[in-house]
């Protein structure tokens, strides 16, 4: 099959989605004859370990009109699974509330929702402003200390309704723990079919919660290890075409890819700098892989290692100024920190058995990892020194560990044994967070791997 071009993959509308109007903070600073925060809020802390979910009664937005009514459902409900999904919080089923004559200008019936044990209430409002823009209000009440929290009015189209549930979820989260939120973010992973031993590969996106899911190539080339830039408007990956693997950029406002450069040997593994002007790469040539740097606006290139061994998975720290990579120069696959200029080189790991695939937290205070002992495969963390390493999930196969915008959640694969016929060995995607305890299925159409997870799209 023939290599995408520029005009096909343009026609595919692949850009991101435009709020379509004004992103307004017009709550922000309270809401007129409501109470400000008090200084004993509502808070989640997320620092310290397992924790118990907090109840939330999450309203269904009010709205003039059969339409204006079924969007405050749909957002609502976007909304209310975000959060549950997080592990942090577990909405109320609307069957248990008491109010239920809810305006949105009214200070609620704190008494009401006390009695059913929500600790946060969050309602709004839904109205059509014609033209095609769709007002959408929200509002955050702490409703033991009967206060209000936070809330904010955003104007969008309709096909952006799903992005302004997504930016409420996370205004809410991060009034409630401190951290910023996730849920305005996007996957792009690998899309599998067929038998074992002839997979077919595919790059496919999606939002962070599955929705809005399409494929960005087709099964004519194989695609392997998609990263995200920064910028969030280009994807790097490896292709083959013609049998001939290549480093590729793909713009997702245009369609349009390019090749980054045709190199003498084998790329893989390549990864965008914190600032999006360079792709970090791994280069096998006669039997030794290295590490080169890329700078994209003048398409130099620069080599980081040279040794005798295989060294491969490099990933920047947030500030740029560091790369964590693997290598079994020192007798096994390990994981090593250097400078950035290839300088410093030195060995983070000491557990037992082999690491991989290491990613730097947008936090930059963990490094995820994939580990291999005892016959299973681990996702697991380490501080930058090496210390503190745990392990969060583990299986037949599991790998690749890419993290979440706010760095507290991972997604990642997870593939199933075969039997004895060969049948079997599904690949599937799964998020986890910090806890090692919230573990959930990311559902796709086709099996998936290798997946990575955007910045946050504002």
């Amino acid at each position: 099959m023939a290599e995408p071009s520029r005009a096909d993959l343009s026609r595919r509308g692949l850009g991101r989605l435009a709020l379509g109007g004004a992103l307004a903070g017009g709550l922000a600073g309270g809401v007129a004859g409501f109470a400000r925060p008090a200084a004993a809020e509502l808070r989640i802390d997320i620092t310290q370990g397992r924790v118990e979910p907090l109840p939330v009664a999450i309203a269904d937005f009010k709205g003039q009109g059969i339409e204006a009514t079924r969007i405050g459902r749909e957002v609502a409900g976007i909304i209310r699974a975000d959060l549950e999904r997080s592990g942090l919080f577990a909405p109320i089923d609307q069957q248990a509330f008491i109010q239920t004559d809810l305006e949105f200008d009214a200070v609620p019936r704190f008494g009401d929702w006390r009695l059913i044990n929500a600790q946060a209430l969050v309602h709004g409002r839904v109205t059509e402003l014609g033209n095609r823009q769709v007002r959408v209000d929200f509002r955050l009440w702490d409703v033991f200390a009967e206060q209000y929290m936070t809330g904010t009015t955003l104007t969008v189209i309709p096909e952006s309704l799903r992005r302004a549930a997504h930016i409420i979820a996370d205004m809410i989260y991060k009034r409630i723990t401190g951290e910023d939120g996730y849920f305005d973010s996007r996957i792009v992973y690998i899309a599998e079919e067929g038998p074992q031993n002839r997979r077919r590969k595919r790059m496919a996106i999606m939002d962070q919660d599955g929705a809005n899911h399409q494929f960005l190539t087709d099964f004519g080339t194989l695609v392997l290890t998609p990263r995200f830039s920064p910028t969030h408007q280009e994807i790097t990956y490896l292709a083959y075409y013609n049998n001939k693997p290549r480093v590729y950029i793909f713009n997702l406002d245009t369609g349009q890819q390019e090749v980054l450069g045709d190199f003498p040997g084998m790329t893989f593994a390549p990864r965008f700098s914190p600032d999006g002007n360079q792709v970090i790469m791994s280069l096998a040539r006669d039997g030794i892989t290295d590490l080169y740097r890329m700078d994209l606006r003048t398409r130099s290139v620069t080599r980081l290692t040279n040794s005798t061994s295989i060294d491969t998975s490099p990933s920047f720290s947030p500030d740029g100024t560091q790369v964590v990579f693997n290598s079994d120069r020192g007798g096994s696959q390990q994981l090593y920190l250097m400078d950035s200029n290839g300088a410093g080189v030195r060995r983070i790991s000491f557990g037992q058995g082999r690491y991989a695939t290491p990613v730097w937290s947008p936090r930059g205070d963990l490094i995820a990892f994939t580990k291999i002992t005892g016959g299973e495969f681990h996702i697991g963390v380490m501080r930058v020194d090496g210390s503190g390493e745990r392990l969060l999930a583990s299986g037949f196969l599991v790998e690749a560990p890419s993290w979440a915008p706010n760095g507290r959640v991972l997604v990642y694969f997870k593939q199933q044994r075969t039997d004895s016929s060969g049948r079997g060995g599904e690949s599937k995607l799964y998020t986890i967070d910090l806890t090692g305890y919230n573990e959930r299925e990311l559902v796709t159409p086709l099996d998936a791997s290798d997946p990575a997870w955007s910045p946050l799209l504002r």
